[in-house]
């Protein structure tokens, strides 16, 4: 991470760090100590002070994000539960930033669908995987990033990056329909995490399963209809 830092830190770069860095900031231990001396030596503060995974009696907070603060004085963050991990998402707000029209803007996508996907999964059957397995020194960051290093690789070939204007009207499939059960799902989301019962669990994540199967359904169709 500092050697990241020290690429992109110049006084008219206004950097803005957050992800999960398993550290639990409701707690004072030495990765606190360490992580806090690193990051103020950027100008880069805490601003998260709520439980960001809440599973059961378990609150802990280890997702974070990092600010310049006397830069950025005016600013809200707030959790936002989104039900796809039991990590909720933060979302951090500048009021005071003019966001741009960007309708001609280009945007980049790529295009998943079953031909492609199909091509990705032909491509790692073909892998041998002999950066992976051959590695000699055992060390497991080495393996790791052998390992994604070629699926990224298959990856980038198989789904290519395309540019296009703006995606207007890119959520048609968004029905009343889905956004209800969307909404039944967080509720339930709510009840399941807090909850040890078993029984909970299986009928959220049928739910979850249904749902997932009913809006991939929905943007094929829109995208047929399109």
């Amino acid at each position: 991470m500092e050697a990241a830092l020290n690429q992109v830190y110049n006084n008219t770069v206004d950097i803005i760090l957050c992800g999960d860095f398993n550290i639990n900031y409701f707690s004072d231990n030495q990765n606190k100590q360490a992580l806090n001396s690193l990051l103020t030596s950027y100008s880069l503060c805490s601003i998260i002070d709520f439980p960001t995974r809440i599973h059961n009696n378990s609150n802990t907070m280890i997702d974070n994000i990092f600010i310049k603060k006397f830069k950025n004085e005016n600013y809200s963050v707030y959790s936002l539960i989104n039900g796809l991990s039991d990590h909720d998402a933060q979302a951090l707000s500048f009021p005071d930033i003019i966001v741009p029209n960007d309708k001609n803007e280009l945007y980049s996508y790529r295009k998943i669908n079953i031909h492609s996907l199909n091509e990705f999964q032909t491509s790692l059957s073909y892998e041998a995987w002999e950066n992976v397995f051959s590695n000699n020194d055992n060390d497991t960051n080495t393996i790791f990033n052998n390992f994604l290093n070629t699926f990224l690789r298959k990856f980038y070939s198989s789904f290519p990056k395309k540019r296009r204007k703006s995606m207007q009207n890119s959520k048609a499939w968004l029905t009343t329909g889905i956004k209800t059960s969307c909404n039944n799902k967080s509720k339930l989301y709510l009840l399941y995490r807090k909850s040890n019962d078993p029984n909970l669990k299986i009928y959220y994540k049928n739910y979850c399963k249904i749902l997932s199967k009913v809006i991939i359904l929905a943007k094929k169709c829109t995208t047929i209809i399109n």
